[in-house]
Formats: C-alpha cells, sequence, structure tokens
C-alpha cells in the first residue's frame, strides 16, 4: 500500500520561516549568541532538506531510481542525517551510533565515474519511515552537540563548531543535488507541494544575446583561514593569475538560443565536441538537453514538480560535454573565437557585484530561494555592466577543471571531499542557481562535478584566445606509484638517510674534479635522483621502463608539486603533498628530461654521459648482462658507472640463466654479484669502491622494509 510520507509536527511551509536564510558568520556576536544562531540555521536546513521529500507522494517515489546511476531517493534521505553522525563521532562529539544498518547504507553515494557505469547492486533499503524516526533521533543529537559544546570565536577549522557547519553545507549541498533526483523522476511520483511549487510563471520569447568587454587583471583566488563564511577545503590556498580583457555574452544561454544549436543537428555534427563528449552524445543518443520532453513536434519543459510550456526565454540546462559542443558550434556560425570562460575569467565578472551572501538584504539575483522554485526568464535580473544573471538562476560551467591551490590541505574530518575530483575530469561551474543556498551561494564556492553530470546548470560563453590545457596536480593513489613516491620523497625512517638524496650525493662526489655535463638516470623510478643529479649536472636524461611512474616526477617538474595517497591501516590513507620548491629542486628541475624506455635495449642516441646512475636496477632486469654489456659505449673515457642493488634475485623478474649472482657456478663455488658484475664490465671499467647504502621502504604506518643495497663504484677506462 502506498503511503504518504511522515511529516514533522512543526514542519512549517512558509517561505519565510526556513527557505531564506543566510549563511552564518564564523565571526561577530559573542559566544551564546553564535551559539543559537548556528542551532538555528542547522534546524532550518534540517527542515528544509526533509520538506524536498514531501514532493514525493508515496513510498514507492523514495525506490524508483530517477538515474541509473545515483542511488535511490531513500538513500539520499538518510544520507545527510548519518553524514552528521560519522563526522560527530569522527570528532569525538557524538560518542554512540543510532541505527548501524542505515549508517551503513546510507553513508556512501555514487560517483558518476562514467556515463556508461550502471550500478546494478540491490540494497535492502530502509522504510521511508524508518528513516524519518533515524533522522529525528539524529536531530536530536546535533541540538544536544550544539547546546553543549565549547564555543570559541573565531569558530576555526579545529573547532567543535566547525564539524556542525560541515554537517550542515553538506546538508544544503544535497538540497540541490536531491532536487535534481527529484526533477528527474517520473512524475508518477510527484505531488503539489505548497512551497517547492512556488515556480515562476514568466516566459516568453528568448531575447537577443550580445557580447559585452569585461576588464582583465589579476586575479587573486583562494581565501585564508581567517576568512567569517564556513568554506570546504578547496576554496583555502592561493591561486594569482593574469587575466586579459575578455568579452562575455550578456545573457545566459537561453532554451531559445540553445535550440538553433539543436535544430541545426548539433548534436548530430562530429565536429563540433570533444572526444569525449561524442562518446557520451554517442552512448545516450542525446538530441537535445535532458529536460526538454518532447511532445510531438514541440518541446515542453521539465521543472522539478511539472512539465510546463518551453520557457524560451530561461537559460538551458546542459552538462558540460553539451555546453563545449555548442561553443563550438557558435563559434563556426558567428566567426568568432567563443568559448566557456576560466574560473579566472568569471571571478572578473563576479567582481562587479560589491555584495555576497550573507551580507544582502535581498538577493540580487535568482539564488538563495529568495524569488523562485525554479529558473525564470534570462533578462529579469540585471546587474553591473549590462549583464543578466551574473549569479543566480542556473550555474555557469567553466572550462577549468578542479585543483587545488597553492597551500591546500584536508580537513581530517572530511579527507575526501575534494581530493577524487582532482583527476582532470571534474569541471568548475560558478554562480550558483535559483536553489543554491549557505556555501554554494558564496563567491568562493568552488564546486566541480564530472563533464557529463547534470545539474540546474547551463553556460555563459566568452570570446577570448583558447585555453591551453593545464596540468592538474592530480593525486596519485595507485598503490605502487605512492609508495614510490614516498620512498623517493617522504620522511626519513629509523635515522635511515633518504636512498635516492643518498646516492645521488655519494655521485656527485665521486665526480668531483670530473667533468659533469650529461648524466644518465636509468631506472629513475619516481625521479627524486635524477631532481638532485641536476643540481650538479647540466642535463639528467631520467629513463624508466613504467610509464606509471615517470608520470609523477614529470608531473612535478611541470607543476611543482605532487601529491599521493599514504596506506596507513587496512583502507585508511594520509595524504600527503611534496613541492620542488621545498626541497631546493625547483630551479634545476628543468635540467631534466623523463622518459619511458627499456633498460636492455635503449636507443644509441642515449650515448656521451660523464655519469650512468642505475639506482636498484639490475636484479630487476630481465637480461643485466645485456644491459651492462652496452654501457661503455655510453660513458665517456675518465666517467663513472654507479650501481646499487640489493642482489634480490627472482625468477619472476630475471631467469635464473641470466642471474649475474646468487648462485653456484661450475666451478661448485659461489658466486656473488659484485664477482659477475667484474666479469662483465672488466676491461672497460675498474672497481673504484664499494659499501653498503641502507634504505627504508614504508609500506603502512607500521610496516617498514629495511634493506641493505650494496653500491659500486666504476670508472669508464
Amino acid at each position: 500500500m502506498v503511503t504518504q510520507p511522515q511529516q514533522r509536527k512543526d514542519a512549517v511551509h512558509s517561505p519565510k520561516t526556513f527557505l531564506k536564510t543566510h549563511s552564518v558568520l564564523l565571526t561577530g556576536g559573542n559566544p551564546e549568541e553564535k551559539r543559537l544562531e548556528i542551532l538555528n540555521y542547522f534546524h532550518k536546513t534540517f527542515s528544509l532538506y526533509e520538506s524536498l521529500f514531501e514532493c514525493l507522494n508515496g513510498d514507492a517515489g523514495f525506490y524508483a531510481r530517477p538515474n541509473p546511476l545515483r542511488h535511490p531517493l531513500i538513500f539520499y534521505y538518510g544520507h545527510t542525517a548519518v553524514f552528521f553522525m560519522n563526522k560527530l563521532n569522527i570528532a569525538g562529539l557524538a560518542g554512540e551510533r543510532i541505527d548501524p544498518r542505515i549508517e551503513s547504507l546510507c553513508a556512501i553515494g555514487v560517483d558518476e565515474m562514467s556515463w556508461d557505469d550502471l550500478n546494478e547492486k540491490n540494497y535492502d533499503w530502509p522504510t521511508p519511515a524508518e528513516v524519518k524516526t533515524y533522522r529525528d533521533k539524529v536531530r536530536g543529537v546535533v541540538d544536544r552537540v550544539i547546546r553543549a559544546c565549547p564555543v570559541e570565536l573565531p569558530i576555526g577549522w579545529d573547532d567543535p563548531l566547525w564539524i556542525v557547519m560541515m554537517g550542515i553545507e553538506h546538508e544544503r549541498i544535497h538540497v540541490e543535488t536531491s532536487a535534481v533526483l527529484i526533477r528527474e523522476l517520473a512524475l508518477e511520483y510527484i505531488r503539489p507541494h505548497p512551497v517547492w511549487g512556488a515556480i515562476c510563471r514568466e516566459s516568453g520569447a528568448a531575447p537577443e544575446n550580445e557580447l559585452l568587454p569585461v576588464a582583465g587583471g589579476c586575479v587573486v583566488l583562494g581565501k585564508t583561514r581567517d576568512n567569517p563564511l564556513y568554506g570546504w577545503d578547496n576554496e583555502y590556498g592561493r591561486h594569482e593569475e593574469d587575466v586579459e580583457p575578455f568579452r562575455a555574452s550578456k545573457h545566459l544561454v537561453s532554451n531559445g538560443e540553445y535550440l538553433a544549436f539543436v535544430e541545426d543537428g548539433g548534436y548530430e555534427a562530429r565536429r563540433f565536441w570533444t572526444e569525449e563528449g561524442w562518446a557520451w552524445a554517442a552512448y545516450r543518443q542525446a538530441r537535445h538537453p535532458v529536460y526538454w520532453v518532447r511532445a510531438g513536434s514541440e518541446y515542453r519543459y521539465r521543472t522539478m514538480l511539472e512539465v510546463i510550456d518551453m520557457p524560451w526565454n530561461w537559460p538551458v540546462n546542459v552538462n558540460c560535454l553539451e555546453a563545449q559542443a555548442f561553443c563550438n558550434w557558435k563559434a563556426e556560425k558567428t566567426g568568432k573565437p567563443l568559448r566557456l570562460p576560466t574560473e579566472a575569467e568569471w571571478q572578473c565578472l563576479r567582481a562587479l557585484i560589491d555584495t555576497d551572501q550573507p551580507y544582502w538584504d535581498k538577493a540580487p539575483g535568482n539564488i538563495n530561494l529568495e524569488h523562485f522554485m525554479s529558473a525564470c526568464p534570462v533578462d529579469m535580473f540585471s546587474f553591473p555592466g549590462g549583464f543578466c544573471d551574473i549569479i543566480g538562476n542556473a550555474w555557469q560551467w567553466t572550462e577549468t577543471p578542479i585543483d587545488a591551490f597553492e597551500g591546500f590541505e584536508v580537513h581530517p574530518a572530511y579527507d575526501d571531499f575534494s581530493v577524487p575530483t582532482f583527476d582532470g575530469k571534474h569541471n568548475l561551474f560558478k554562480g550558483g542557481c535559483w536553489i543554491s543556498t549557505g556555501n554554494y551561494a558564496i563567491r568562493d564556492s568552488r564546486y566541480a562535478f564530472r563533464r557529463h553530470f547534470f545539474q540546474n546548470a547551463g553556460l555563459r560563453y566568452v570570446e577570448g584566445k583558447p585555453v591551453g590545457l593545464k596540468p592538474t596536480n592530480i593525486y596519485e593513489t595507485d598503490a605502487m606509484v605512492s609508495q614510490y613516491l614516498e620512498f623517493h620523497y617522504g620522511e626519513s625512517y629509523f635515522e635511515v638517510p633518504n636512498f635516492p638524496v643518498a646516492c645521488a650525493a655519494a655521485c656527485i662526489e665521486h665526480m668531483q674534479g670530473r667533468k659533469m655535463e650529461r648524466a644518465l638516470d636509468i631506472g629513475c623510478a619516481a625521479g627524486r635522483s635524477s631532481f638532485e643529479l641536476a643540481r650538479a649536472f647540466t642535463h639528467v636524461d631520467a629513463i624508466d621502463f613504467s610509464a606509471r611512474l615517470i608520470q609523477a616526477p614529470a608531473n612535478m617538474q611541470k607543476t611543482g608539486v605532487q601529491r599521493y595517497m599514504m596506506q596507513e591501516e587496512g583502507e585508511i590513507t594520509r595524504l600527503r603533498e611534496v613541492r620542488l620548491e621545498d626541497l631546493s629542486l625547483a630551479e634545476t628541475a628543468g635540467r631534466v628530461s623523463f622518459m619511458q624506455g627499456d633498460a636492455c635495449n635503449l636507443a644509441a642516441k642515449f650515448t656521451d654521459y660523464d655519469l650512468v646512475f642505475a639506482g636498484n636496477l639490475i636484479d630487476r632486469l630481465y637480461d643485466p648482462r645485456k644491459f651492462l654489456g652496452t654501457l661503455h659505449n655510453r660513458i665517456r673515457p675518465g666517467g663513472l658507472l654507479v650501481l646499487t642493488s640489493p642482489y634480490t634475485w627472482l625468477e619472476a623478474f630475471t631467469e635464473r640463466s641470466k642471474w649475474l649472482g646468487g648462485f653456484k657456478a661450475a666451478s661448485g663455488e659461489n658466486q656473488t654479484t659484485l664477482e659477475g658484475l667484474t666479469k662483465i664490465l672488466w676491461p672497460h671499467f675498474r672497481l673504484v669502491e664499494a659499501k653498503d647504502v641502507a634504505f627504508v621502504l614504508r609500506e603502512t604506518r607500521r610496516k617498514f622494509q629495511h634493506t641493505l643495497a650494496e653500491m659500486t663504484v666504476w670508472e669508464r677506462l
């Protein structure tokens, strides 16, 4: 039997009571006033979110999947409350669990990894009534935490109320994302609602769009920890960028303006789409925006709760791939270099507005739920410079993949909020939309979604020079690569010096009095020894067989920074960031050329070196004799060959017949690897020194490998 979703007795449906709510400042007033302000903000947010689910006409709507790449709405109904409990417990503020089953089922959402990555798993979902009971209990827990915790002003990153604000702002994110899922739900599951049904009823023909000038200048992005508004980790830090003057469209692209792209066959023309975009369009068989409803030869429009006649002068809602394709089509039609704005360019436009939520008395645009429960005409809200909808109405996609600013840190209570999006596959959108509240509605907010993701997002195009692809400081999550990065750039353990640094220092010491122009670091792995050698050598060729490994130092060379995940225990990881500048390697890093190559089959061009360093390489080669047998042709007379190895010969890497040592010779005597090296390298090299060099390899926070490698130094005769 279909039942109506349970409602709170104190639920209020007046927009004046919980819809228009400004964010809470973390400064000002006295502690007790701030406590009550946050308490009020919490309850309004909690009630606002619950009111969304009153739009469902019964339990069935909670289990229908409006989007095959997302959980059903029952998950999101419980998720925000579970998030509160998880974060309060992590911070030691709750000390209890309410319902382990719900807290397990509703903890982790679905990231749209790919448009064809369908999640068909079956879940034993709780009933809406069970989730409502759970939410009521969580409301009580959070209420008690707010009333009882110590309050110091300003509220900072480490304060208890920061965790509370984290839960509140997380819930406000899901007000918007859950509303989008309801918008995708079949109308049979929807019922009218006195608040959420109050959409804009004005519509008409689309206005003509035009390009207006925007001054460029030096744009400084990022905020400091003393900012009075709550922020997510990616908002903090600093990034400075010079922006040339450009022109931007007066209006957001309307449904009417976008119609020309649809009718001109834009969805069937490969030349307008990126490779990713064309693959998506072909897979989805897209022919028009997802919220356009085909009705015979005409189009209608889906709002959150109903289908209405097409409002041609409202902003079109598209994903980033569609927005990019439209810009390419528009550029071809107009002969102008049109594209999406960058984050910095959008901030130049945003600078025309001298107010921000929560400082305004009335929202200057269709944002913060202060005007309509839908979009509205793109020319309804005017801003300085002649523009409309600089903020609000619909999000504005940018060309900028999200990345961290310099000085980025994760909050220990939520270490995976931003980091998974630093992959070059999540583009920022800016400006907010009609339902954006809280942190969503402030100038410094930075939200990014996968380019095929649907939200209440549209676009504004700009005329400007093409945007080059900037390297993204991707967090390395591959366990093997991360372990090498920690070995090369991490801390020293048990008072054992950093191995690549120690090896490079030994090489440079032995090279004193010799020419130091060209060096080859073969088997360079994560590249620390290469960068260290570049302090003394004019040029260093750094080669490794693994493309995965050398991507990390190559990225570091371009960006100056590399981030990676260190395993702590089990599935728990810790984030680490290393910077060439902090290691005093930035000035000479450009002397290194990273490339993939096979040590046993190197091209003839790799020659004329003063030093060849092969760190912990020979016992991992499929034919070490072949590698060593060519080195005299690659090193100048008087130059050095430096080898290190723990001599861990394994048939998984090297056939038994090709081991250089670690076996009994035909004479019955033991042959060490050093003896084998001497036989191969003589008469082209003489041994200068052989010594042990220790190293420690960190696997987890409590597991390490302590190993002795032998370093042998050979002079080319």
